[in-house]
């Protein structure tokens, strides 16, 4: 439990959690294209845990983000990062594995890719088991904790980066605009042309198509 007035950082940092880090993903609730999961280590005071880089003071959950700015903190993160990792994972596994048992694959490679190993690690939402080192999911930690932060921008913009590469593959569906999330827009494109390769059978909206 977080000591009273303290962040979920700092907590850590007094009980002797020095380098902390953090997962998120992107693309979970999207009917179409990969999921995708980063995991990030910022620079940190050892006593404190506060951020030292002054570039990183903006830090946010991405959805609170425009794009411009993500982009932009999306290359700030990557140059002032002790360490990070992005992992994708493809429609077609998302299908076979069921989308929570993806989303903690995904989550879990992020954080063993990392080159430098963490004292602990915070997941976005929910715990990843099968680490080498303890974690804890916290609910909404994407908004309290920033090296969550930084990874849900990572991996937000590298999947709207593949979305939008995707649209160029398969035109017609607005991935560029929509992103793969079953707007009416994006729903229309869907029941106009089928389903693509990049679409997730396994989602109701996709599926509902299929039978018709």
């Amino acid at each position: 439990m977080p000591i009273a007035g303290l962040s979920p950082i700092a907590t850590l940092a007094a009980a002797g959690f020095v380098t902390v880090a953090g997962a998120d993903e992107a693309g979970r609730g999207a009917c179409a294209g990969p999921l995708v999961a980063a995991a990030v280590i910022l620079p940190t005071d050892p006593t404190t845990g506060e951020v030292t880089d002054a570039r990183l003071a903006r830090l946010d959950d991405s959805k609170k983000l425009t794009p411009l700015a993500r982009e932009r903190l999306f290359d700030v993160i990557c140059d002032a990062a002790v360490s990070f990792n992005i992992v994708s994972v493809s429609a077609l596994d998302c299908d076979t594995f069921g989308i929570q048992e993806a989303n903690v694959q995904a989550l879990r490679r992020a954080l063993l890719g990392l080159d430098v190993p963490p004292d602990y690690a915070i997941c976005d939402g929910f715990a990843v088991d099968g680490l080498p080192w303890p974690s804890i999911g916290m609910w909404k930690g994407d908004q309290v904790v920033s090296c969550v932060s930084a990874a849900s921008i990572l991996a937000k913009v590298s999947r709207d980066r593949t979305m939008c590469q995707l649209a160029l593959d398969y035109p017609g569906y607005a991935l560029e605009g929509h992103k793969g999330y079953a707007t009416a827009v994006h729903q229309a494109a869907l029941e106009r042309l089928g389903p693509s390769p990049i679409h997730r059978l396994s989602y109701a909206n996709v599926a509902a198509v299929l039978t018709r």
